[in-house]
């Protein structure tokens, strides 16, 4: 076989970017199936399947090369470029390719598996002017000669047919061309930069960025498009990056960014939408409105760009666009972004050191200002939800978690397709309630509502790998890093399949981007642990003390590695945490009880495991699949405590 000069690989790639370029412009047939990338639809004998686009692009790149085997990496490389994404997520643009083809993986008619290396596209592959790119045979297909007059016949029809093939399959800002007129390409996946506040007082900061959250949450309950969670596009807030890469990092073809500017009463939005493949400015507006109705102004912007992409809206979806928000008034709207804001600041106090009073002030201003906004319209369902979140994670001696239930409840009940509020009771379920059946209707619900919620999607995969179905739980995982690809889920799903060295790769990357502070570290210390990779484990355990101002802490592990190894940094750990709870600092009863197990010292671990049964744990939830609980897993008192915490055995 001859050696191409680029080498075989680059090769390969250099030729699906080529022939996928021709084939996204013209369409093309896998065997009798008619793919039309521009559409992301395969059609066959009428019925018509619509394929998600980064599947699209995959069944594009296979075709490419038809016959050639493409290696994981090549894929990922040419359909994902700039953004990491995990293998399974190409696994499963595979089976959503075989699902739509029916074609059985064991006896390959489309897509084959080539193990250990990738995959091939085995079907005959031919471009929509008739010419056969390639076959599992690799023969070009052999035809008898025709008579004159049916071969002139049958060139008028193929001349006939491929000017309105080429007019069907032609971009449609071309076609719009053609006939005169503009139009704006087909968006099927959005983001929302952040809103940037032109306000005189900027400490108004607070207002813009809840606008830009209110406008991410009205578009992502249109289900025909894919939004971009607001985590992920807040990283590019004020970017010097082009708008094609950032585009190309969050896997968005739309963006939307613009300004809010608030003067007295007045409040106006200023919106523009971008395609960014192009940089091309599609569409913008300005809207103002008074202090008497902010949901209407929220709407009046997402009903614009659902238009303006031609957005495919459910009978619900257009109800619900179509008709004016419920009247909202600015101080009520005011209060509940001023409490959301200070919960996120109570959120990032959590187990600081020396930090728990603080916390507990920043919780309680934003109760108050949660309140607030309850009191100026008691129909604010939001507004419950938001305080609800204020008590859910406090004691059950202050009432904490049936608090939440109740302000979750009223929420529901004063607006029934709130997901928020949905996707708040199913967790408020599953981490201190442990109702484990009510759980997975409201997450259920929650997705319904809203299908591009990245959290409700990472909430619900944690919950079905707790119910140990982790087959279900990976999909959803999957989902929700495709909504919210800039964004760390908690915890990594691999470290609880066992699958360390993957685990660790991924959390050995989010250390390396360091945006999620102590988390990505305790992610890493526990994949090491699980891969028995102990000394390594303790090592980053020392840093998550450090980086919570536990100095002496970490001092002390440092100094009990150096002389007796992981097991000497874990006894000074937990040595550390005893003088803490003795001084009412009161660690997460989880913790002491995990390094106990792991120390051999049993006794001492189910006294914490009791202390955080009472205490109703939130890491509970994960005792039947969490591996830093095996060395107690065989203990009768373990297996009792599964039992009455309610999960599967």
């Amino acid at each position: 076989m001859a050696v191409h000069p680029y080498g075989h690989e680059r090769y390969i790639l250099r030729v699906t970017s080529h022939r996928s370029t021709r084939y996204m412009e013209r369409g093309f047939h896998v065997g009798p199936w008619l793919a039309l990338p521009s559409r992301n639809t395969l059609s066959l004998d009428g019925k018509t399947i619509h394929l998600e686009p980064k599947v699209m692009s995959v069944l594009v790149c296979l075709a490419g090369c038809a016959g050639e085997t493409l290696t994981k990496d090549q894929l990922l490389e040419t359909v994902w470029p700039d953004t990491f994404v995990t293998d399974d997520v190409l696994t499963r643009c595979i089976s959503e390719l075989r699902r739509a083809f029916e074609d059985d993986p064991k006896e390959a008619r489309f897509i084959q598996t080539i193990s250990k290396r990738g995959y091939r596209l085995v079907a005959p592959v031919v471009t929509m002017n008739g010419q056969t790119e390639a076959s599992v045979a690799g023969v070009r297909q052999k035809t008898k000669p025709w008579p004159r007059a049916l071969l002139f016949g049958t060139i008028v029809l193929i001349l006939v047919g491929g000017v309105a093939a080429g007019w069907w399959v032609m971009p449609e800002g071309l076609r719009g061309r053609a006939w005169g007129r503009n139009v704006s390409p087909k968006i099927r996946s959005l983001a929302v930069l952040p809103l940037v506040n032109l306000s005189a007082d900027q400490e108004q900061a607070f207002f813009s960025d809840g606008m830009t959250d209110a406008l991410t949450t009205e578009l992502s309950q249109i289900s025909s498009i894919k939004v971009i969670s607001r985590t992920s596009a807040n990283l590019y807030r004020k970017t010097d990056k082009p708008m094609a890469q950032v585009a190309r990092e969050l896997a968005a073809d739309g963006i939307v960014e613009g300004t809010v500017q608030r003067s007295g009463n007045r409040v106006r939005i200023s919106a523009q939408l971008i395609y960014a493949p192009e940089d091309r400015h599609l569409w913008a507006n300005s809207y103002e409105r008074d202090s008497g109705n902010i949901l209407a102004l929220q709407q009046d912007v997402a009903r614009a760009i659902a238009e303006e992409i031609r957005a495919t809206l459910t009978p619900r979806e257009r109800a619900r666009l179509a008709r004016h928000g419920r009247p909202l008034s600015l101080s009520a709207l005011e209060g509940f972004l001023q409490g959301q804001y200070h919960a996120e600041q109570a959120e990032g106090l959590a187990y600081r050191r020396g930090s728990s009073s603080a916390q507990l002030k920043e919780l309680e201003t934003a109760r108050t200002f949660y309140e607030k906004a309850i009191q100026e319209d008691l129909g604010y369902a939001q507004a419950y939800v938001g305080l609800a979140r204020t008590w859910r994670d406090l004691p059950v001696s202050d009432g904490g978690p049936t608090k939440a239930e109740t302000l979750l409840r009223k929420a529901i009940e004063l607006d029934p397709e709130l997901a928020e509020a949905h996707e708040a009771l199913a967790t408020l379920d599953v981490l201190r309630l442990w109702r484990w059946t009510e759980a997975e209707r409201e997450y259920k619900r929650a997705i319904e509502l809203n299908p591009n919620s990245a959290e409700a999607h990472a909430r619900f995969a944690e919950y079905l790998d707790c119910m140990k179905r982790f087959d279900e739980g990976l999909n959803e995982f999957l989902k929700a890093q495709e909504l919210d690809p800039g964004h760390s889920f908690q915890p990594n799903p691999f470290y609880r399949r066992r699958q360390y060295e993957r685990a660790i790769q991924v959390d050995e990357g989010e250390v390396k981007r360091q945006a999620f502070g102590f988390w990505s570290h305790v992610d890493l210390a526990f994949d090491y642990d699980g891969a028995e990779k102990h000394e390594e484990g303790a090592l980053e355990w020392e840093e998550v003390m450090r980086e919570l101002d536990y100095t002496d802490l970490a001092d002390a592990m440092h100094h009990g590695i150096q002389k007796s190894g992981y097991q000497g940094s874990l006894r000074a750990l937990v040595a550390g945490l005893e003088v803490a709870d003795a001084r009412g600092e009161l660690p997460p009863s989880f913790f002491p009880a995990m390094l106990y197990g792991q120390l051999g010292q049993k006794d001492r671990a189910f006294y914490w495991l009791e202390r955080g049964y009472r205490e109703r744990s939130a890491a509970y939830s994960a005792l039947n699949v969490d591996p830093c609980w095996d060395p107690l897993r065989s203990d009768p008192r373990f297996k009792d405590l599964v039992r009455r915490v309610g999960l599967p055995q």
